[in-house]
């Protein structure tokens, strides 16, 4: 695939993800409080395939390690806000099928495609290493969000998420600096802001309940 293909992929995928976090932050700041709105969810979903896309075509295993440890919880989320059975059928099923569909095919071709991603192109152990960390630290949030928004039956979005998403964010931003990737800087460097931004917001509200 073309490499202006792959970027656009991945630029696509990121404007999504930033889309989603300023919509979210808007919302918030008009508010006074942590909002979770389901575009959220929506745009999460389709960025997460695209971004799954785009690590494949760069060859990039943290990539892709990162968005299967979040897709299903974004499909999740979408239940607890009773907007995935709004979904067209055909959508939900296809969304369903798309991890499935990537085994099988990593499967058939495993002695080329798996050789491919791991052997990294050439990244260094250490650099892999912090690429997974980052990117694992990044989307464990995802699973404390998921845990918490389990127990109150409700999709939220905690303090714990935005710190863990600071954090990771912070460690991507260097992983990508190493990486000379311009898609993971771009999308986590405006992350950064808004994540600690959403901790101040959680703060002032916590400090006015209690």
């Amino acid at each position: 695939m073309p490499s202006w293909i792959v970027y656009t992929i991945g630029f696509t995928a990121q404007i999504l993800f930033s889309s989603r976090l300023i919509l979210q932050w808007i919302l918030s700041e008009k508010s006074k409080q942590v909002l979770v709105p389901r575009l959220f969810w929506q745009f999460s979903l389709l960025a997460s395939f695209l971004l799954f896309v785009y690590g494949y075509q760069r060859n990039d295993f943290a990539i892709i390690l990162g968005q299967s440890t979040t897709y299903f919880i974004y499909i999740r989320n979408l239940q607890l806000q009773n907007e995935w059975k709004k979904l067209p059928a055909a959508i939900r099923f296809f969304l369903w099928a798309f991890p499935v569909m990537v085994v099988i095919y990593f499967y058939n071709n495993k002695t080329s495609d798996m050789d491919n991603l791991l052997k990294y192109s050439g990244i260094p152990t250490w650099l892999i290493i912090l690429g997974s960390v980052s990117l694992i630290t990044f989307n464990l949030r995802f699973i404390y969000q998921w845990i918490y928004s389990e127990s109150k039956k409700e999709s939220l979005l905690p303090l714990g998420f935005w710190v863990l998403s600071f954090v990771g964010a912070f460690l991507t931003i260097i992983y990508a600096l190493f990486r000379w990737d311009p898609v993971l800087f771009a999308g986590h460097f405006t992350g950064c802001i808004v994540y600690f931004r959403n901790i101040i917001i959680l703060k002032k509200t916590d400090g006015k309940s209690g």
